[in-house]
This record gives C-alpha cells, sequence and structure tokens, in this order.
C-alpha cells in the first residue's frame, strides 16, 4: 500500500514576483492625468535598515467615493469608477515601490462604523512563510484617524507607522518588515 502524501513543506512567497506576478497587474491603479490622481513611494527595508530589493508591494482599495471595484460590495448608491480596479502591485527595485492611484473615500468597517480613508497593502518577500498586511492612512485625515477603530487602538507611535507622510506632491510610506518603528502588520 502507498503511503498517503502529507503536507507539503512550508515554503517563502518570493522571490519570483518579476515573472510570475507582476506582468499581470500592474503598479497604476489609475491613469497618468486622472483628476486627483496621487503618487504613493516608499522603500520595504528589512531588519537592519537594509532595502529588500526583491520584495512585492499589493494594494487593495476603494475608490474616491469609497466603493470597492467588486461585484460583492453591496453598496449600489456609490459610483463606479471607469477602469478603476482597485488593485495593484509594484515589485521593488532597490527596495523602491511607486502607485499611482486616488486617495479613497471612507468604507464601512465590520460593525458598519466608518473607518478613515486607507489603502489595504500586502507584501510578499523571501524568508516570509505568509504575506504581511498592513495599511496606509492619509495625514490629512487628521480627525477620521482619531476616530478610526484600528489606529485609535493603538499606541501613538505605532500608529504613525501607519500614517504615510507629504513627500515632493505626492505621499511616502516605507514599510519596515522589523526593528525600530517596525511597521504595523494585521492579523489576517
Amino acid at each position: 500500500m502507498a503511503p498517503s502524501p502529507g503536507p507539503t513543506p512550508s515554503q517563502t512567497v518570493g522571490p519570483f514576483f518579476s515573472f510570475a506576478l507582476l506582468d499581470t497587474i500592474g503598479n497604476e491603479l489609475v491613469p497618468a492625468g486622472t483628476a486627483g490622481a496621487i503618487r504613493i513611494e516608499g522603500v520595504v527595508t528589512d531588519g537592519n535598515a537594509d532595502p529588500v530589493p526583491d520584495a512585492m508591494v499589493e494594494l487593495w482599495q476603494a475608490n474616491a467615493a469609497g466603493r470597492y471595484a467588486d461585484p460583492a460590495d453591496p453598496r449600489h448608491d456609490l459610483p463606479v469608477t471607469d477602469g478603476f480596479t482597485g488593485l495593484g502591485r509594484s515589485g521593488t527595485e532597490g527596495g523602491r515601490f511607486t502607485f499611482l492611484t486616488v486617495k479613497p473615500g471612507p468604507v464601512p468597517g465590520a460593525d458598519g462604523a466608518p473607518q478613515a480613508p486607507h489603502i489595504d497593502v500586502s507584501v510578499f518577500a523571501r524568508g516570509l512563510l505568509k504575506r504581511l498586511v498592513t495599511r496606509i492612512y492619509f495625514p490629512e485625515e487628521v480627525e477620521a484617524n482619531a476616530a478610526d477603530p484600528l489606529l485609535s487602538s493603538l499606541d501613538p507611535a505605532d500608529a504613525a507607522t501607519l500614517v504615510a507622510v507629504q513627500d515632493d506632491g505626492g505621499l511616502r510610506f516605507d514599510i519596515r518588515l522589523q526593528g525600530d518603528r517596525q511597521t504595523v502588520f494585521l492579523a489576517v
């Protein structure tokens, strides 16, 4: 009798992104020249503060009205944006990533209470057995950020790792995988 197969051993989630995932989904969630478009840039660093040269950063977000480009979003009263998928991927070159997108509108949380405008972020890199999940919040949303269920539950220094900063006409959001000022990652 042949032995039954068991689970396969765990493997890291990278570094195969450039030929497996980045060709199908790009880093522009909106076309260049879109009204209200913003550039979000940053660097993924490891525990030694060295850039991670072969990671992949993935965004999932609502449009400017707060509606997801997903048929499962039940808020049919909110407009859908033509050509907006709400999904983008950027590989890191020298640790750097960049996206062109729009600021999302507020979305309801699981309990229906509003959340501050934010972008969901997944990070994939060699050495990780699972993706890391975090969020990008917007610095000008001071009042909404203070009332956001996630941000308000964190120590202020930890919450600060989730808020992008204004930088040269766009936003900068650095992702620190470990060490000093490590980005807060969510258990999902």
